[in-house]
């Protein structure tokens, strides 16, 4: 049985860890949490819409759950801090992007991919900048944790179409959120 409250205390303790194995504490609590999705969707409810959800929020540690709306797509974006993801149901495809040596100040180029399903858990670096497509046609849930304040960090989106750097507008990202459950009915 998944508990909301041991599963915080226990990454607030892989938290504790020594710098760099935290993140890999993180991963080991995560996976273990969606690796029975019955049980983390009885504590936590079944997905029925897509949003951002704070389970946990503090300076030093974020816990999310973070439900994709049917085919939703996200710009890149950075975090600046390190994160654990684990899905818990759907399918979460993800674009990692680089910053080009050359050109435009902040531009970026895809550099590679990484598709998760029900039960994967995944870790990203602090400055990796990805994109995220719900490919499936219903909804995904995920548990996010982030090693600081996910809502208090200045962070960076990149335009989906001329892929340029620009502050992080958080007021879009949930727009997007609710356009996408425009769209469920």
């Amino acid at each position: 049985m998944f508990d909301l409250e041991r599963f915080i205390e226990d990454c607030r303790t892989a938290l504790a860890a020594e710098t760099g194995s935290a993140q890999r504490g993180a991963m080991e609590v995560v996976a273990r949490a969606v690796s029975d999705p019955g049980a983390l969707m009885a504590a936590i409810g079944e997905p029925s819409r897509a949003g951002i959800t704070p389970l946990h929020r503090a300076p030093d540690l974020t816990i999310l759950n973070l439900v994709w709306g049917p085919q939703m797509t996200i710009m890149p974006h950075n975090h600046r801090m390190w994160a654990v993801i684990g899905i818990y149901t759907g399918a979460e495809d993800n674009i990692f992007w680089r910053r080009l040596p050359e050109g435009p100040v902040g531009a970026v180029e895809a550099a590679g991919a990484k598709s998760l399903r029900a039960r994967d858990a995944t870790v990203l670096g602090r400055d990796i900048i990805h994109s995220v497509t719900n490919p499936l046609p219903r909804l995904t849930g995920a548990i996010h944790v982030y090693g600081g304040d996910f809502f208090g960090m200045e962070r960076s989106e990149w335009d989906p179409e001329t892929l340029r750097e620009q502050p992080y507008d958080v007021e879009k990202a949930k727009r997007m959120f609710e356009e996408s459950n425009a769209i469920l009915g």
